[in-house]
């Protein structure tokens, strides 16, 4: 085993698209995951057809002596026929990430909408697993102290924690991680970095706020409009000198909320979709147990690095990109996690005994 700690075993690679299907032609990646109410697990795969055009579909995920192996299709929960999922080129509902609540007994979905001014967080709920009811894009509340809107922000990389937190005001809420791009380009060709005030780092970084718990209860639609927006981590290491971004649900451990992120480190190139010169790596981050604005541990090296072929060859090469966890007896975790863009593959996790000791 390895000494880095949260290091992950590959398990293999678990969905790979189906060459005659032209809905998955351009790939499976980046999938949510979540028991359903019978304790069947069911991965929610981006599915990709020609064009960039993405839906979330269903599939079971097969086991066998314990291990996943597999999926079995069921169809689409999701296809972008909303505005907010839509442009003049392609349109989207991209890379989900479910959480089940069961302070609301309700699983939340968050995705990425690639409508006309780019992703934006949009958020979904069901009570069953199969059907999804949209709530629309996600609303961050007005914050004198920032001095900018940020609706203004292509957000995407949203997380939900599975249990209700601490807020700044010493509330139950419920919190949600992000990753907004200050690079407002939409409307300015040569592009314009709108940074909130107190902000001086201009790379994409993740954050986190707030809805009240009680808000929620009343009515699942306050899950649109959060608050108490906060920066929780911005790149430090050489492998995440572009940005990072948040990827797995968090997990309650022993040690604090465990969630993995991505990092990205190369060269982007301006006006391409899928960019030829990055590296995406992944990374562990222990958060408070009362306080998830405090960041306890981060990964000073990767967790996982794209080394394998799958993880290196396919629409975008030299990526690895957790999505999802499962959390399994005695304390396993395994992980799935998008490949090169293409494929599906699943790791798994064994949380350490105790904190490590280099200390974020």
């Amino acid at each position: 085993m390895s000494e880095v700690p949260f290091a992950l075993q590959r398990l293999g690679t678990i969905m790979s698209p189906n060459p005659a299907d032209p809905l998955e032609v351009d790939g499976v990646l980046n999938p949510a995951t979540c028991r359903g109410r019978d304790g069947t697990l069911y991965l929610f795969p981006r599915v990709v057809a020609a064009g960039n055009f993405s839906r979330i579909g269903r599939a079971r995920v097969r086991f066998e002596h314990d291990d996943p192996v597999g999926v079995e299709r069921l169809g689409y929960v999701l296809e972008p026929t909303e505005g907010f999922e839509q442009n003049e080129h392609t349109a989207g509902v991209e890379d989900p990430r479910i959480t089940y609540i069961a302070a609301i007994d309700t699983y939340v979905m968050a995705y990425a909408a690639y409508g006309p001014l780019g992703p934006r967080i949009a958020l979904a709920t069901s009570h069953d697993t199969q059907s999804w009811q949209r709530i629309g894009l996600a609303k961050f509340a007005y914050e004198p102290q920032y001095r900018t809107d940020f609706d203004l922000y292509v957000n995407k990389d949203a997380l939900l924690f599975p249990e209700p937190v601490t807020d700044p005001q010493g509330r139950l809420a419920l919190a949600l991680i992000h990753r907004p791009d200050y690079h407002v380009q939409w409307w300015n060709p040569q592009g314009l970095s709108i940074q909130p005030a107190g902000v001086t780092e201009a790379r994409p970084a993740m954050w986190i706020s707030y809805v009240p718990l009680d808000a929620v209860q009343a009515d699942l639609r306050n899950l649109q409009l959060w608050h108490h927006h906060h920066l929780l981590a911005v790149p430090e290491q050489p492998w995440e000198e572009l940005k990072i971004g948040g990827g797995t649900p968090p997990v309650l451990t022993p040690l604090g909320w465990l969630t993995l992120y991505h990092g990205v480190a190369g060269e982007i190139l301006p006006n391409v979709d899928h960019q030829p010169h990055v590296r995406y790596c992944a990374g562990a981050m222990i958060l408070d147990r009362d306080d998830p604005r405090k960041v306890l541990y981060r990964s000073p090296s990767p967790i996982l690095a794209p080394d394998s072929a799958d993880e290196q060859q396919g629409v975008v090469d030299n990526v690895v990109f957790p999505t999802a966890v499962d959390v399994r007896a005695n304390g396993r975790i395994e992980v799935y996690y998008g490949m090169a863009d293409a494929r599906i593959g699943v790791a798994r996790l064994q949380v350490p005994a105790a904190l490590p000791k280099v200390i974020a």
